[in-house]
């Protein structure tokens, strides 16, 4: 019987792993995101459903189940409640409760004095735990950091301590040893303390590694925490020997490092340069205020509508602002009235476009924005000099001409959207605060853009009631 049991299980976990993968699949694409995700939730469904009634579990159900009602009703009302402004920082705090899981199991696991192994068996086992414990804490507190910067509870600026990079390699000279004194002592009254120094290191090692991370630098962080909880997960199942894990938690990891080198590779930055050190840190003078970069030409909301009536082609590039306006429902609207009058409009999007991976496109198709509308930034940059007028919306770093411009400047050799090289350019903002790096941006100086200050949610309204009164 018992046998039977974890053969189902098994081949339960095997149509679960499946499902996990056509996940990924789904979401690599707009269109077929809600299915992915729903191969996400039937996944998870059949997974907890083959642990609970395998022959893994044998008692405390009535716990079990109390805490399941307890995650699902505090899940339920987080996503009634979070504001997709608020989404960067919820996924931060959720990846610091994947390495607080994987801390707490390598704890219980270790003491454990069920478990019997000897020779190589214990020293495999051992190193297991280790591991899972050291990766569980990094992500626990990298994240707790990460989601004080990204909630705006911490500064964004990076927090560059006197010769860090030594501090780090220190620290990691002594995880090894410790690792080497907690797997040659079996006796657990000994091995707690190596292991319990190494748990305090490694929650240091976290906080130090994304205190040190600028905010502009934010959506790496996000995707690089994201890996850090797969591979923590991971880690735990092999300390458990469950495959679901192993697996699935080897996909988080993996798809997680892939996303990270995308955020990277769209900012020009290697991905141990955004781990060693912040963004915007160089030495070299930055201009930071207005007086630095000369006079900036305002307009209305009557003067954008003119500008949009007048044109043939209209490029939108959302940014953070967008987000925080709540405005991507209105300029869905505008986009619609415009099509109707010939306009030709489409919305551009840089890869780290908001605090997190796909922050804009989650927006947009919250909007109900059509998906053959939205281009990504190597698709549409040399369609500028064919653009009239370019509407940025809350976005700075992403559309700042001294990445490509100012060898000196802190963002060189980002790749930007380069809408300057269209006839108008108008950027919607509050004011002339600089942006998440803290770089002030000569696009805004330009002969040939306009600056409409003010909400951005209050100004599209403007705008599409000007539209639908002509």
């Amino acid at each position: 019987m018992i046998s039977f049991e974890i053969d189902l299980v098994r081949a339960l976990y095997i149509g679960a792993t499946v499902l996990f993968i056509l996940t990924l699949g789904g979401l690599s694409h707009q269109e077929s995101s809600r299915k992915g995700n729903m191969y996400g939730m039937i996944g998870m469904t059949v997974a907890i459903i083959a642990t609970l009634f395998g022959p893994y579990v044998t008692k405390n159900y009535h716990l079990i189940i109390a805490l399941m009602v307890s995650g699902a009703v505090i899940g339920i009302l987080l996503a009634r409640k979070v504001q997709m402004t608020q989404m960067p920082e919820l996924v931060a705090i959720l990846h610091s409760l994947v390495g607080l899981a994987a801390v707490l199991v390598g704890y219980v696991n270790f003491l454990d004095e069920t478990i019997s192994l000897t020779g190589v068996e214990k020293t495999i086992h051992s190193i297991e735990i280790y591991i899972g414990i050291f990766i569980g804490a990094i992500t626990f507190s990298g994240s707790i950091i990460a989601f004080g910067k990204l909630s705006g509870k911490m500064s964004g600026n990076p927090l560059i301590l006197p010769a860090r990079h030594y501090l780090n390699l220190i620290i990691v000279f002594v995880i090894i040893y410790l690792g080497y004194m907690f797997t040659v002592d079996p006796q657990i009254s000994n091995a707690i303390y190596p292991l319990g120094l190494m748990t305090l290191l490694a929650l240091i090692f976290g906080i130090h590694l994304v205190i040190a991370i600028g905010g502009a630098d934010m959506p790496v962080v996000v995707s690089m925490l994201n890996s850090y909880s797969g591979w923590a997960a991971s880690a735990t199942g092999f300390m458990l020997s469950n495959d679901l894990l192993i697996v699935v938690g080897a996909l988080v990891g993996s798809s997680g490092a892939i996303l990270s080198y995308i955020m990277c590779r769209a900012m020009n930055r290697s991905f141990i340069s955004v781990i060693a050190g912040g963004f915007g840190t160089d030495s070299a003078p930055v201009a930071t205020t207005v007086s630095d970069q000369g006079e900036v030409i305002s307009i209305d909301s009557d003067e954008l509508t003119d500008l949009l009536l007048s044109s043939n082609k209209v490029m939108i590039i959302p940014g953070y602002g967008m987000a925080v306006s709540q405005a991507q429902h209105t300029v869905n609207e505008i986009v619609k009235l415009l099509k109707k009058k010939n306009v030709d409009v489409e919305f551009a999007i840089h890869p780290v476009a908001g605090r997190m991976p796909g922050h804009m496109n989650v927006l947009l198709a919250e909007a109900k924005v059509p998906y053959d509308i939205v281009y990504e930034m190597d698709e549409v940059n040399d369609d500028f000099n064919s653009v009239d007028v370019s509407i940025i919306i809350g976005a700075n770093d992403i559309v700042n001409p001294s990445a490509l411009e100012d060898p000196n400047s802190p963002i060189a050799g980002m790749p930007v959207l380069e809408c300057w090289k269209g006839k108008t350019t108008v950027v919607l903002k509050r004011g002339m605060a600089t942006g998440y790096a803290g770089v002030q941006n000569p696009l805004f100086f330009k002969d040939n853009t306009r600056m409409l200050f003010g909400d951005a949610k209050k100004t599209m309204d403007e705008v599409l009631g000007n539209l639908q009164s002509v």
